[in-house]
Order: structure tokens, then sequence, then C-alpha cells
């Protein structure tokens, strides 16, 4: 009987779960799902009999060790901070990993001793990174095979309320892990439009937004993602022009979050004292220098940040609690870690509301030596989640995931070491899989005239 160790059992969990437990009999698979919050696990699992939920906590060395060591493949859906504590392990003791966070460097490290075992280490396998990768690339090989060349690439990704529902003054909720929103812009960010390679620093990333209208959905903003430029050698994308990923909010969520970037909010490095008992305002006040002058807290806020103390931005600062004087109560110990609370506790997805994702892609081609006009292709993946069942997030990131986990099993995955999935052998199978089950992308192909202009592309930036 096969072992698969899923590691984390929160909010991009469940899907994953309930089909790795349906599979599970078709497969002779034994299911086991670890996770600090062993009830938040057992809910999950129910009363399969092909399941088990686990207290696990990812620093017991010994723990983390023994379950990995019993596992065929190990499903890491923790924070990323964790990706490489499971990695080395998975290598020491001879297991398989997918992973839904990001490739990193510590795990390409490992590519030559887990090749030289027979391993796979699956990283970027879930929704953004994941489906939108597999279907970058199943386009690419379209282009390519038909003597297309793709001169601009932008593609976007979004886990956003739906728009029908009621929407809180940040129009936001919270359906993945809130670490990860609040840290977003950490590593800051640099992509490439008209050939021209633009550096964004962490405290500037929310500051870069410009307008993307997205079919069905309407217009929402967008900010770079990371690191755009590492994915022109992974994508074979040698000699675009353009080279963008972006995230999309809203209009307004990052006028907003860009002055709690500028306040330093995002911080988990420095400890702040006793961070429980202190006041909201306290922390506020701590991260304003000693120059900035002002009667009351929100006006120096406001006087340092340089906005109106009666605007939207303070409103919104005012409505997340930023300026109360009520306790903290937070169990962690840094800024970051208050602010992980503050969003769970005020951007939840409430009963009944339902949760939308959205992946879009924009290619523009063109045909050397063909009769054949330049092309501009798009293809837009929105799906919306089920009003108090499974959420869009928790489907498209678990679905991949679980049909690579069987394709693993089935000895249909031909390569081993540290991938990402651009490999024809991950995406085909896993992007039919996943149509099937109804996330398909609504493709668009706009021709233009070979002696017309080239169409007009969007400006890389708005600085606000």
């Amino acid at each position: 009987m096969k072992q698969v160790l899923v590691l984390g059992a929160g909010k991009s969990s469940p899907f994953l779960i309930a089909h790795l437990l349906e599979l599970a009999g078709e497969h002779d698979w034994f299911v086991t799902v670890g996770d600090v919050d062993v009830e938040e696990a057992r809910r999950h699992v129910g009363r399969h009999p092909r399941g088990n939920a686990l207290a696990f906590d990812i620093n017991d060395a010994n723990l983390r060790s023994a379950q990995i060591e019993m596992a065929d493949v190990v499903v890491n859906m923790l924070s990323p901070v964790f990706q490489d504590l499971v990695a080395w392990d998975c290598v020491a003791q001879g297991t398989h990993m997918l992973s839904v966070s990001y490739d990193d460097e510590a795990v390409r490290d490992l590519s030559k001793d887990a090749q030289r075992k027979g391993l796979l280490l699956l990283t970027d396998l879930g929704l953004d990174p994941g489906i939108d990768h597999m279907s970058a690339m199943r386009l690419i090989r379209k282009i390519s095979g038909e003597g297309g060349r793709v001169t601009a690439f932008r593609s976007y990704g979004s886990g956003i309320p739906a728009p029908e529902g009621e929407l809180n003054p940040l129009r936001y909720v919270v359906s993945w892990n809130p670490r990860n929103v609040v840290m977003s812009a950490e590593h800051g960010a640099q992509y490439m439009i008209d050939g021209k390679i633009k550096i964004v620093p962490f405290h500037q990333v929310f500051l870069h937004t410009w307008a993307v209208d997205v079919p069905g959905v309407g217009m929402l903003e967008a900010y770079p993602n990371r690191d755009s430029l590492s994915y022109i050698d992974a994508f074979g994308l040698t000699g675009v022009q353009t080279m963008i990923r972006g995230t999309l909010r809203y209009p307004g969520w990052s006028e907003t979050w860009s002055q709690i970037v500028r306040l330093g909010l995002p911080n988990e490095t420095l400890r702040i004292p006793d961070l429980a008992r202190r006041t909201f305002a306290e922390v506020l006040e701590m991260h304003l220098p000693l120059t900035v002058t002002g009667s009351g807290l929100e006006q120096r806020v406001a006087n340092y940040l340089g906005i109106s103390p009666t605007g939207s931005i303070m409103e919104n600062l005012r409505w997340l609690g930023l300026l109360s004087d009520e306790a903290t109560d937070c169990e962690g110990e840094t800024a970051a870690a208050m602010m992980v609370d503050v969003l769970s506790n005020k951007l939840p997805l409430e009963r009944g509301q339902r949760d939308m994702i959205v992946l879009a892609h924009e290619f523009q081609v063109e045909y050397a030596g063909q009769d054949r006009a330049r092309e501009t292709i798009s293809s837009t993946l929105v799906e919306r989640g089920d009003p108090d069942g499974f959420t869009a997030m928790a489907r498209t990131v678990g679905l991949p995931t679980a049909v690579a986990v069987k394709l693993l099993l089935t000895d249909e995955i031909p390569i081993t070491g540290s991938q990402i999935p651009t490999h024809p052998s991950i995406y085909e199978p896993v992007l039919r899989e996943i149509a099937a089950a109804g996330l398909a992308f609504d493709e668009r192909v706009v021709t233009h005239d070979e002696d017309a202009p080239a169409p007009p592309q969007p400006a890389g930036e708005v600085r606000r």
C-alpha cells in the first residue's frame, strides 16, 4: 500500500485531502494528514478508512524525519518558509516531494542528490504557481509548433471575492495562507517591458500598478509578482521583449497596502516585546519616526505617509483596527504576525460568500516567413467557489496537486530531480483532467493586419 503524507490542513488543503481520499480506494493508498492543529486535520479526514490525522510540528526534527521516511510521497502544503526543511528530509529519507510553494535555490541545490536516488522534487504545483505555468507551457508549445514566436507574454493570477457578493472596504478575503498575503512583496519584483528591465524593491511593489480588463470580470489592478525574468528560460521564451507575471486585485487594494508596507508592518524579523498585551495603536506608534509630529496618532500617521487624515486610506487603516486601543492578543512576536491575525479576523470568507480565482495569459505572436498575420492570444480561467463548500482557491490548488500525486504513484512521470511543472508529461495530463472537472480555459485569438502597427502595449507601471 502506497503511503501519502500531506503536510498542512489549512485553507488550501480541504479539496486536495478529499480528492486524495477518494483516489485512495481506487489505487490502494493510505493518506495521512499532518498539521499542528490536529483537530483541523481530523475534520478534513473524517472517518475515512484510508485516512488518518496526525499532530505534526514541522520543527520536531525526529517526528518530521520519521513520518517522511514512512511515506512514498510527501505533499507539502505548509508555509513556504518550511519547504526547504521538508525537501531536505525527503532526499535524506528517499521520499518524493510535491509542493505548492515556489521553487527556490535550496530545493534546486538538492536536484542532483534527488536524481541519484530517483526522486522527484516537484514545486510550483497548485494554482499560481501551478496551473498558470502548465497552461502557459501548453500554449507556448502549440505556438512554437506552428512556427510562431512569442514577442510579449503577460500572465496574471488572483484569488479575490466574487463580485456579486457584499464586499468589505478592502474588497478582499483571505482564501489562502494569510502569511503569504502579508509578506507578498518581501522579495521585491522584476519584469521586462519592450526590452527594458524594471527592478522593483519590496517597498515599491504596490506603487507599480496598472489596469487589466479581464473578460467576464471587468477592470482589475495588477502589480508585479516576484521575478518574472526567471521564467524566460523555463518557458523557452528566448528573445521575448515583454515578460510580466502579475497579481490581480480589485482597484484600491494596492494604495492601502502600499502604506502598510511603508509603515514597516510586514516585518517578521524584529521581535516586539510583550506584543500580545500591547495595543494596535502602540505598535503603530513604534513604527513612526521620532521626528513625525501631529496632534494625535491619526494625524501623525497621515503626516508620515503624506496622505489625507480623512481619506479612504486612513479609513481603511481605521477599519482594520490598526489605530485602536485594543490589545493585539497576538500569539506571535512580530508586526507581521500581528498583521496575519488582523487579516484573518477582518477579511474572512463570510458564510454564504463565494471566492473567485482568475488566471489570465496574453501572448503577442509573430509568424516569421509565413503568410500569417500577427496574433494576440488570450487564455482566461475564472472559477467561483461553492457557498459554504469548497472554495475556488482550495479546488484550483488541490485538484492539480492530487492529479500529480496520481501520476507520480502510477509511474507516469519520467523525470526526477528538482522540477517545476513545465514538462509535457506533467502539464498535459494535469490540464486534461482538470478541464474534464470543469477547470477549462477560454481561449481567444485576435489577428492584426500585417502592415498595421503592432498592437498597443499597456504601460508596465503606473506610479501612484
